[in-house]
This record gives C-alpha cells, structure tokens and sequence, in this order.
C-alpha cells in the first residue's frame, strides 16, 4: 500500500527537503507541496491524502486554525505538524487541535519519517517529555493548571506573538516572520496585554520572557 502525503509549509527549501526524505520510502508518496492553508484546503478534496503535514506559521490562515478546519472537515485524514516552533510550546495546543504529532524542523529526517511512519499507523507521535506533560495535564487538576496558562488564555496567533516577544525577537522581525504587518502584531500585542492584565509593553516583554523561560526549562 502506498499513502499519499501533502506538505503545508511556506518555505520552498523545507517542503523540498521533506518531499525527498519521504520520497525516498517505498510506501510513501508525496502528492502535493503547498505554501499555505487556503492553498491546501482548495485543493484537499481531489487529493485525497492519507496524511498532511503542517507548519504552524503559514501566511493567512495559520496551521494551527488549518489543523481545526481538517479536524472538523476531514477527520479521516491525518495530521502531523512538523515545525520550528519549541515542542513544549505548542506540542499540546497542536495536538488538541486535531494533530496527531508534533515534530520540530530541526529533527533529523529519519525521525520525521518515524513519526509520519506512526501516525499513518494510527499512533500519536511526539517527544517523552512531550507525552509526559500531555498525561500529567489529563491527570487531576492538570485542566486548572493549563487554565491559567497563556497556552488557555490567548488565540493561536496571539500565542506564536507571545512566545515570539519573549524570545526578544522586534515587532518587525515578528511581523516578517508571522507574514503580518507591524500594525497588525501591534494589536495582537494590545490584545494580549488586555487578555493578561498587563499595563505596559514592558510587562509584556517581561511576562513573555519569563514565560518562555519556564515553559522551555
């Protein structure tokens, strides 16, 4: 049997490099590259995939939302998010999202292809520190835990903004990365602030740092 995998990533570079990993299975066939989730879902339907994988930062609609709207449209395909976003981050968020793993770019590309191996298989991939933060979360008091968390607090967008300002990195530089304009991450950023009782910009860059800083430790 040969599965049909579509990749969701809008860097060339990175949706070639995996095609040739995954290419090079016997089982494993790349039916379509796509550097956004307008772009995936306009074509989902004659495709067909077993499987797609997903980046989290996509211009427009974000992989995060792509991964809800297969989640509620085609349940029957898998997902898998592979990303540079920090696992501990976002492992958990992607994965209640409807994703059936989280891999980081920076992994080698035979583990890439063991996870997409996985899930294919009906199985869920992600680290052992991952999996253990996700069974402690479902155990008692973990949903009070997470519901303090920005992880439960802010949207898909305004987390990646979040975890972006704690890293340091300009509201320029987000706003490049993110495919938005300044003004734009400047809302996100008010938004934020509201959403977490915080009076200034720089509260924010301190609750951000502090927060990346414990979530990554």
């Amino acid at each position: 049997m040969t599965y049909d995998i579509i990749i969701v990533d809008d860097h060339p570079l990175m949706r070639k490099g995996l095609a040739l990993s995954l290419d090079g299975e016997v089982d494993f066939n790349v039916a379509a590259q796509m550097q956004s989730a307008e772009e995936a879902l306009e074509q989902i339907d004659a495709l067909a995939p077993d499987l797609a994988i997903i980046d989290i930062s996509l211009p427009g609609m974000s992989g995060m939302e792509l991964l809800k709207h297969m989640q509620a449209r085609y349940p029957d395909i898998r997902t898998l998010v592979v990303s540079r976003h920090d696992e501990v981050l976002y492992a958990e968020r992607a994965i209640r999202a409807g994703s059936r793993g989280y891999v980081m770019k920076l992994e080698a590309a035979d583990v890439i292809v063991q996870a997409v191996r996985q899930v294919l298989n009906g199985g869920i991939y992600v680290s052992d520190e991952i999996n253990e933060r996700l069974l402690l979360s479902m155990a008692e008091g973990g949903r009070e835990r997470l519901m303090q968390s920005p992880l439960e607090i802010l949207s898909d967008r305004e987390l990646e903004v979040f975890e972006l300002t704690g890293q340091g990195i300009s509201t320029r530089d987000i706003a490049e990365r993110l495919h938005l304009s300044v003004k734009t991450i400047e809302s996100y950023r008010a938004r934020i602030k509201k959403k977490l009782n915080l009076d200034s910009a720089t509260e924010l860059m301190q609750r951000a740092v502090q927060w990346v800083e414990s979530e990554a430790g």
